[in-house]
């Protein structure tokens, strides 16, 4: 049986145009500001990740992904702030050049995207000890503003939607596409 998908012609042109598109920087400034954001909102429910990334306080985290950069600062509080680009980084991660579907499909199966690691390897043990343990409670924020019972059946909805998506994805993407077992 042919389990490719009948659009699968489209796939070359969709990542042509995406390695292509460049947003305006005024938005991409504004999407790293609103990602800081959540990054301290989501440390700040955590104290332990709070005092981890206190203890490397003044190091700079540099996170490439294709064309975009974000240059993070660990302030003494175990926060994070926008850094200056031209600083030298103690900590420089990379993610493979895989479409932004391929790394979706990877999340979404509960795998990491690859990663290339350089630099400071006791602040790369902070940050892998902070991708194993820190999680952002959605369901619990969503209550705050809109109520539990309301915040519960949206995350159920959201929760469907998400396995749903995974055969999709799993279809858009082939193994073969990247992702295999030893990527």
């Amino acid at each position: 049986m042919n389990h490719t998908s009948p659009f699968s012609f489209l796939q070359p042109l969709l990542q042509g145009a995406a390695a292509r598109a460049q947003p305006p920087q005024w938005l991409a400034d504004e999407a790293r500001q609103r990602l800081v954001l959540l990054l301290n909102h989501v440390l700040m429910q955590e104290p332990q990740a709070q005092a981890r990334l206190a203890r490397r306080q003044a190091s700079v985290i540099q996170v490439r992904w294709a064309l975009f950069e974000l240059h993070w600062l660990i302030t003494p509080a175990g926060l994070l702030e926008r850094a200056d680009p031209q600083r030298t980084p103690d900590l420089v991660l990379s993610l493979d050049g895989h479409t932004p579907l391929q790394v979706l499909r990877r999340v979404l199966e509960g795998q990491r995207p690859p990663v290339q690691i350089e630099g400071d390897v006791q602040l790369a043990a902070e940050v892998a000890w902070l991708a194993d343990n820190l999680r952002w409670d959605i369901e619990e924020d969503l209550a705050r503003v809109l109520g539990d019972v309301p915040a519960h059946a949206l995350a159920q909805a959201a929760r469907r939607v998400l396995q749903a998506l995974r055969p999709l994805l799993a279809r858009a993407v082939p193994p073969g596409q990247g992702l295999g077992a030893g990527t």
